[in-house]
């Protein structure tokens, strides 16, 4: 696991200066504290922070063919290198190191863009061909690692593992784009491929980007999808078989280490089905840790040590206090953008405790995705089934007036809060969908944002970010659509990018062997009943499981990762959060209605509402703002609105 950077003249071959790309290389020493290296030529730098996993001795980047003629930096693994070795070897390359890294730049030679239909695993790189005078970036199917890229005026492209990456050039612009700033309100993420930057993008999941010298930069081109068939007739048996010897496969790829190795141990079922296949691959005890809380209500620690009694694991408990929340300004900074998962601090610890046993570390992250597990996912079936009884020139009309009248009630039992039920059902199948995983939902937003920054939106709506997705997903089956929608959005913006930053911030590698491309694929053929049946998700996961894992880990209700936010915001950072939310910095921007600002704080401190998630949502983007942009953020009369000129 490593850190990339580079820059790259799109136009000529304008010098490189090698203290800028230091620079830009040392923003991200956390991502590889081993080793730190260069490659410089005439138009062209490439920086590498290194992480030693995988042939330590041998495997330094940036690293080149036998002629030196084509030359990479690589973020992630290449699982199944091993099989590639051979037969790049009998095609004739030579190999003078060990490592996956050299597996790219020979499957680049042998078959040029097709070489990332080859790779298996969670990747990330850029690539130089000095004969072909082009750049090439790729990055794995399910956005495992994150790609950077920005191109500035004068031609010169730049790329990194993280922004911070690009913002240590010092030629990026910090203009925000209003766009990013809807879609973080809505989705707590700036979705992909957009950046919180105006002048940045991320490489999008599945993609690549050849860029060649002299000729303009094109857009990324996509190399794979994953297609929701539903039609594999296997028995529950036999899927359930199949799926046992799937996740061995997927889990086996990923033990490849010279360095000590464990896994997360969460006590839920995704971590634990890890854990579990871990241990019948492994004849030394799994090393495991988990992190428990202080308060009973978001604790689940003690499923964790089922797990790890049954199989007998080295495992580490760490108990953090409920009131953790001092990683505020250090999680503003390492995201690089607004970022608003309040689990990013438990994920945090996490890593912390890790890393003190491990170099890598396993997770269940991907499988509430891949195999049905959120709760959300059986409300949107159970709406669908309402909505399908009725026409939509009925169901609209009527639901939208009963989700207009009817009074939000956090504070009644779960049958009187009916208010976002009925707001669902007036929408369609991908409105209502991305209404309930909305923290600030679209009225909210419409009452958050001032009128001038309404303005530059321009009628833009985070909802086309699902609409886009959801016109590509191929299929019209409740479940398989939502899931589709996920992987291509929460996935990648949220789960992906909490646990990659919060890992590399401790210099642990994560693998995720539930995200296999290949298992991915297998799942999405078979129908969805086997996902989600009745009320209980993860259906087959489960039942695959019982010869493996305790019933009390199976089947007792999601937890989840959270931390108690509604408890802080009226407690202990009561005045922080009045500050931060109703202070300058926000109100500097001219991009929030203050009245609105208030009124979020004053209902969620008296206890008439629970406005936690927005607030905390709020909190974070005054800590990038401070963290991120800084000074920059104002200008000389005190508005920011500035900066959103160029929209």
């Amino acid at each position: 696991m490593c850190g990339i950077t580079g820059q790259f003249d799109t136009r000529g071959q304008h010098p490189v200066e090698r203290a800028v790309l230091a620079r830009m290389n040392d923003s991200q020493a956390h991502r590889g504290p081993d080793e730190g290296s260069l490659h410089i030529e005439p138009g062209l730098g490439f920086g590498h922070r290194r992480l030693s996993i995988i042939d330590i001795a041998t495997g330094q980047q940036p690293l080149f063919n036998e002629d030196g003629s084509v030359v990479v930096v690589f973020n992630g693994e290449i699982y199944n290198y091993q099989e590639l070795i051979p037969e790049l070897q009998a095609a004739g390359h030579r190999f003078h190191t060990k490592s996956d890294t050299e597996v790219i730049v020979h499957a680049w030679e042998q078959w040029g863009e097709a070489c990332v239909q080859r790779f298996r695993g969670m990747f990330a790189f850029a690539l130089w061909d000095r004969n072909r005078q082009t750049l090439f970036m790729a990055r794995d199917r399910l956005g495992v690692k994150p790609l950077y890229y920005a191109l500035l005026d004068d031609g010169t492209l730049l790329f990194g593992s993280e922004l911070k990456s690009l913002l240590a050039h010092g030629g990026l612009k910090r203009d925000i784009d209003p766009l990013a700033v809807e879609e973080y309100f809505a989705l707590g993420y700036v979705a992909e491929p957009r950046t919180i930057f105006r002048q940045a993008r991320k490489l999008p999941p599945a993609h690549m980007l050849a860029i060649r010298r002299g000729e303009p930069v094109g857009e990324p081109r996509e190399y794979w999808d994953v297609h929701f068939t539903l039609g594999n007739p296997s028995s529950l048996e036999d899927a359930s078989a199949e799926l046992v010897h799937r996740l061995r496969e997927s889990v086996k790829l990923r033990l490849i280490s010279e360095v000590p190795l464990g896994a997360f141990l969460s006590g839920g079922v995704d971590s634990s089905a890890v854990v579990a296949t871990m241990a019948g691959l492994s004849a030394e005890p799994v090393n495991t840790c988990s992190i428990g809380f202080d308060d009973p209500q978001f604790n689940e620690s003690e499923f964790a040590q089922m797990v790890a009694d049954r199989y007998h694991t080295n495992h580490r408990t760490e108990v953090v206090k409920s009131d953790d929340f001092d990683l505020i300004d250090t999680l503003a900074r390492l995201y690089d953008e607004p970022y608003a998962d309040s689990s990013a601090i438990p994920t945090y610890r996490v890593c912390q405790l890790a890393r003190k046993h491990v170099t890598v570390a396993l997770s269940g992250d991907g499988g509430d995705e891949t195999f049905g597990g959120y709760r959300r996912y059986r409300l949107h079936l159970m709406e669908e089934r309402m909505r399908s009884a009725l026409p939509a020139g009925l169901r609209q009309p009527l639901f939208g007036l009963l989700g207009r009248v009817y009074p939000k009630a956090d504070w009644a039992p779960r049958v009187l809060r009916a208010k976002t039920t009925f707001e669902g059902m007036a929408r369609t199948s991908v409105e209502a969908y991305f209404h309930s995983v909305s923290i600030l939902r679209g009225p909210m937003r419409d009452r958050l944002f001032s009128s001038a920054f309404k303005r530059e939106l321009a009628g833009y709506n985070a909802q086309e970010v699902f609409d886009f997705h959801a016109g590509r997903a191929g299929t019209d089956d409740p479940l398989a659509l939502i899931q589709y929608l996920d992987l291509k959005t929460y996935l990648v913006g949220d789960i992906n990018t909490k646990v990659d930053r919060a890992s590399m911030a401790h210099s642990l590698e994560v693998r995720e062997p539930l995200m296999d491309h290949k298992l991915v694929e297998w799942l999405a053929t078979l129908p969805s009943n086997l996902k989600v049946r009745g009320q209980e998700g993860k259906f087959l996961l489960k039942k695959a499981l019982e010869p493996q894992l305790p019933a009390d880990v199976l089947y007792r209700p999601k937890m989840g990762f959270s931390v108690p936010l509604a408890r802080w915001f009226r407690g202990p950072l009561k005045a922080r959060v009045r500050d931060a939310v109703l202070g300058e910095r926000l109100t500097s921007t001219g991009w929030f209605d203050r009245g609105y600002l208030k009124h979020l704080v004053d209902a969620h401190q008296s206890g008439a509402s629970d406005y936690s998630a927005p607030l905390w949502t709020l909190l974070m983007f005054e800590a990038f703002l401070r963290n991120v942009v800084g000074t920059d953020i104002a200008s000389s009369t005190g508005k920011a609105t500035t900066m959103l000129a160029h929209a």
